[in-house]
Parts: structure tokens; C-alpha cells; sequence
């Protein structure tokens, strides 16, 4: 059972202010903006954690063998840094200064409650101690952050802990957050496909008590693309074009960007299923190539002639076995191969750029599912480069819920992709849970969620707003942290769909994602709308004067 986090009324007076304030100095020269970029208008400062910088480094007065004090900024709060006593001392060099503007902290579950101090400093060893972050109480397992005053810059933290019980103390992440100019290309989108068919529905969304759609609530939030999937004839009512072009026109009427993501499948397309549309069985593959082209210039031209032109296109959804099986489908047998999934994709690459209006600029995504996995990842954008296959973007699926690797794998495929291939990287789907309950009719649905048991939580992510708050900021840090500049953007799949529209027409389906949702059972907005925010400012406006504070369930 989840601990009650226990709250300490923040006072930062004159004393506190006084004593940070000889950190303050202007902010450190920020690297390039992000090479190949996604997004081309500029956004706010995203709020990045520092602690994940490449020139960052932690080192410990003392370490429990196997649990090293780089565990503690590694951008994954399921592995440890551990006292070999009842206390100990964490240092972590941010290797620059950095402005910031809040710290958190994610104690292990399983370890002991514990009290804390932190201090930072813009030199060596010339720590500024502030009472506001003296004798702080820490609880495991949720996600904790402590505001500092503004203006506040610091190249050092040091964050000494001491058990309550006397048992080693575990940290699973120590936080740094502040803005990253350099950072503020990145798409932050969802894909919000549903939206049409929940109001259609009935459905009602607000947050804060405050009347929307999906759509303006998001933009509010932060985000600055919307992504939709496109069925060639799907069953009524779900994503065709027309309805993607109303949401287009939605979409760009709010100030965001259009990411298509075109299926070439009448219904679901996935690693699982590619199937081909009705209206084009019996084809070959030269029938087949061109009945791509001229359908996916004809998609794309249709959202350039209503002054909605596509930003953002993907060949496919989720492609690692191919498309339109079997002329192009891979790794099998007696189906087409990577030949014919090449001509396939090139035919689509071609037509969308030639249905796109000129001077527009139009990014071209390739789509892989196994977002934790750098090998498996790697094998295949090499395929594609080695049949020649063009593409801008590599777009990547990570669903720990779905038994991915631990946000560790990310962080090594993301650095991994970006130093082999030197193209942009956006993480096109993820979702994570916000509660374990499936929430029965009729704030719910009798279908099974895809999560449903404590087993499938990451370490050091609860199913709470909170702990799906961390893990979305935790991947927007991991890719502003990458390589050169090439973390892209990320997309937060479904975030609107809420019960009442099943994932098929039939009577009792309904969604297997309501608990990984932004809003919740009813469509009021969690505070984990907030994904592409300040997570500690987020957190502060749910729970005001509280610190740590925490968001739970």
C-alpha cells in the first residue's frame, strides 16, 4: 500500500532568499537548437531535468555495492542509489551552471522513510544552505519535488539523506529541473483520434472545472501537435478522412501542427496485423504500389487544399513487420520482404511529398514499436537504409505496460539511434497509467485494460497522476538530453479516450486504455495534463503549500 506522503508547509522568507540568492548569476550558454528538428516555430523553454545532461556526473560519500550513485541520474527511477549505512551524501555536478527552478526526488518503494538536506552551489564547494530545504521528509515510492526561488542558477547539488530507521536508504532518481532554450523545437503532441467520437458520444471534458475539447485543453497544456491516424474504410463513425480533416481544421484553428498517421489498413494496423483494405484485395505489387501513390497524394493534397497542410506524415503504423500483408510483409515466410516493403514505402514517401503544396514543409516518419531496444531498433532503420528507403524522422512506440524495457532501454536506444543514424527522434506513441482500477460502468467499461496489476508498474512510477507525471517528463528530459541535438519530440497516444467508445463497434466493448488516459473516467483533466510542463509547478498548483509535494492517486 501506497504510503500517505507526509506534507511540510514550504516557507521561503527573506532568510532563504538571502541565501540562494549569491547562486544567481545569468544563465549558462545553451547548446545549438536541436539538429533537424521537428517542430520549426519556436515554444516556451521546455523544462528539462539537468541532472540528465551528458556532462552530467553523482558521486557518494558512501554506496551499498551494486547500487552506484550514477543511479540516482540515470533518467530512470527504477534503479537505485543506496547508503551502505543510515546516512550518506550524494553530490552531482550538472557540469555547467544551470538556471533552475525546482529539485525532486523519487526514494526507492521499498526503502526505509527518511529525512533529507539539500545544497547547492555555483562553485566548488561554496554551499548555500537554504532552511526551506533543510530536515525534509521523505517517503518512498512517489515522486517528490521542492520548489526553489526564482532566479536560482547552481552547478552543484548535494543531497544528504538519513534513515529513519536506521536501514540504508535507497534513492531511485535526485531531479534538477530548469528551462533548456536549446530545447524548445520539440514536438509535444498526442494523438488525439478519438476526440471526434467522443463528443460525438456525449462525452464532456474540462479542466480545472473549466469547459473544452481534447484539443483546446491540450494546446492549453502545452502541447503544440496533434496526431491522428487515417483508416482507408474503417467502420462508421471511426478515423476516415473526413473526419480527420474536421480535426485538422480543429486542430490548426487552436495553433497546432498536423502529424498524419497514414495505416493503410481499413482498421487496426499494428506488428501483429497489416491488413490489407478491402477495396484494394487481389492487387500485386505493382498494382498495389501504385494504388499507394495515388492514395496517399490524394490524402495529403486533401489537407493542403483546406489550408490544413501535414507537418508531420508516418508511412505505416508501427511497420516492423511490414505493410499490407503479405506482398509486404517481412520476416516470414511465402510473403513479400523487405524488396517489396521498400517499393511499398518509397511509393508512399513520393506520393505524400508530391501531394504536399510547395514551400510547405513536410517531414517524412518511419515507425517502430520497440522503443526500448536499441538492437532490434537499429536492425531495422538499418534495413531501411540499406534498401534506400528516405526518410526524416525515426519515430518510435515505448509502452512499459506492455512489457518494454525499463526507461533505461529508452534512454540507450534513443542515444544509441541518434549517434548511428543522425536523424531526428520523436517517441510517437507512449502511454503510461495513472490508476490500476478499470472503472465499471458506468464510470467505466467491462473490457480488460492493458493495465491491471502492480507487476506491470515501472520501478519508481506509481499508477498515479504523479507517477505517470515523472515518466512522461523523465522521457521529454531523456530526449533533450540526446545526441546532438536529435531527441524530437513525443506524442502521448489516447490521452482523451475516456469510457464510451469501444475500440470496435459491438455491444459491451469498450477501451482497454481508460487508466493510461490524461482525464479521467468522467473527462476531467489530471493534473498530469500538465506532461509538457514544469512537473514541480504542475505538482504545486494540484497541492499548493505542501512540500515535498507529491501527486497521488
Amino acid at each position: 500500500m501506497r504510503r500517505t506522503p507526509r506534507h511540510w508547509r514550504l516557507e521561503v522568507g527573506i532568510a532563504a532568499l538571502v541565501l540562494i540568492t549569491p547562486l544567481v548569476t545569468a544563465a549558462a550558454s545553451s547548446s545549438p537548437s536541436p539538429a533537424g528538428a521537428v517542430a520549426t516555430a519556436p515554444n516556451a523553454a521546455p523544462t528539462v531535468d539537468w541532472a540528465l545532461a551528458r556532462a552530467a556526473t553523482a558521486t557518494a560519500t558512501t554506496t551499498e555495492s551494486g547500487y552506484p550513485a550514477s543511479n540516482a541520474i540515470d533518467g530512470d527511477a527504477g534503479t537505485d542509489w543506496c547508503t551502505s549505512g543510515w546516512t550518506g551524501t550524494l553530490t552531482v555536478d550538472l557540469g555547467q551552471l544551470r538556471t533552475l527552478d525546482d529539485l525532486g526526488i523519487t526514494l526507492d518503494s521499498a526503502s526505509p522513510s527518511a529525512s533529507a538536506s539539500i545544497e547547492l552551489a555555483a562553485t566548488a564547494g561554496d554551499w548555500q544552505r537554504a532552511p526551506a530545504l533543510r530536515d525534509l521528509a521523505l517517503d518512498p515510492g512517489s515522486p517528490m519535488y521542492f520548489p526553489l526561488p526564482a532566479g536560482t542558477s547552481a552547478r552543484y547539488a548535494e543531497l544528504t539523506v538519513y534513515s529513519d530507521t536506521g536501514a540504508d536508504v535507497c534513492v531511485g532518481e535526485f531531479r534538477a529541473y530548469g528551462p533548456d532554450p536549446a530545447a524548445s523545437g520539440l514536438d509535444q503532441g498526442a494523438d488525439l483520434s478519438f476526440t471526434p467520437q467522443e463528443l460525438a458520444a456525449g462525452a464532456t471534458f474540462a479542466d480545472q472545472g473549466r469547459p473544452g475539447t481534447p484539443v483546446t485543453i491540450m494546446r492549453a497544456s502545452g502541447a503544440n501537435y496533434v496526431r491522428m491516424r487515417l483508416w482507408v474504410d474503417p467502420p462508421p463513425g471511426y478515423n476516415d478522412l473526413a473526419s480527420d480533416l474536421a480535426l485538422a481544421r480543429q486542430a490548426s484553428a487552436s495553433g497546432m501542427k498536423i502529424y498524419l498517421d497514414l495505416m493503410y489498413s481499413d482498421f487496426w494496423a499494428d506488428p501483429t496485423k497489416q491488413n490489407i483494405p478491402a477495396a484494394w484485395a487481389g492487387e500485386n505489387l505493382s498494382q498495389l504500389t501504385a494504388t499507394v501513390t495515388s492514395y496517399t497524394r490524394q490524402v495529403i493534397s486533401a489537407f493542403a487544399r483546406q489550408g490544413t497542410p501535414v507537418d508531420l506524415v508516418s508511412i505505416g503504423n508501427e511497420i516492423r513487420n511490414g505493410i499490407l500483408w503479405p506482398t509486404g510483409e517481412i520476416n516470414c515466410t511465402d510473403c513479400g520482404g523487405w524488396a517489396n516493403l521498400a517499393q511499398l514505402l518509397k511509393a508512399g514517401v513520393a506520393a505524400a511529398e508530391a501531394g504536399n503544396p510547395a514551400g510547405h514543409k513536410l517531414l517524412i516518419m518511419m515507425h517502430y514499436d520497440q522503443g526500448g531496444s536499441f538492437a532490434l531498433s537499429s536492425a531495422f532503420y538499418s534495413e531501411l537504409e540499406s534498401y534506400g528507403v528516405p526518410f526524416d524522422v525515426i519515430g518510435l512506440s515505448y509502452y512499459p505496460v506492455l512489457d518494454e524495457p525499463s526507461i533505461s532501454g529508452l534512454r540507450a536506444n534513443v542515444d544509441g539511434l541518434a549517434a548511428e543514424f543522425g536523424k531526428p527522434i520523436v517517441i510517437a506513441e507512449t502511454q503510461y497509467p495513472w490508476t490500476l482500477a478499470n472503472g465499471n460502468s458506468p464510470l467505466g467499461d467491462s473490457t480488460g485494460d492493458f493495465a491491471w496489476e502492480q507487476s506491470q508498474i515501472e520501478p519508481g512510477y506509481p499508477a498515479t497522476p504523479g507517477g505517470q507525471l515523472s515518466f512522461v517528463t523523465d522521457e521529454l528530459s531523456i530526449l533533450a538530453a540526446a545526441p546532438d541535438g536529435l531527441g524530437a519530440g513525443l506524442f502521448y497516444w489516447a490521452p482523451d479516450w475516456i469510457p464510451g467508445v469501444p475500440w470496435e463497434p459491438g455491444a459491451g466493448i469498450g477501451s482497454p486504455n481508460v487508466n493510461m488516459t490524461l482525464f479521467n473516467f468522467e473527462g476531467e483533466a489530471l493534473p498530469s495534463i500538465g506532461i509538457f510542463e514544469n512537473p514541480a509547478a504542475v505538482c504545486e498548483r494540484a497541492n499548493p503549500d505542501s512540500s515535498p509535494c507529491v501527486l497521488g492517486g
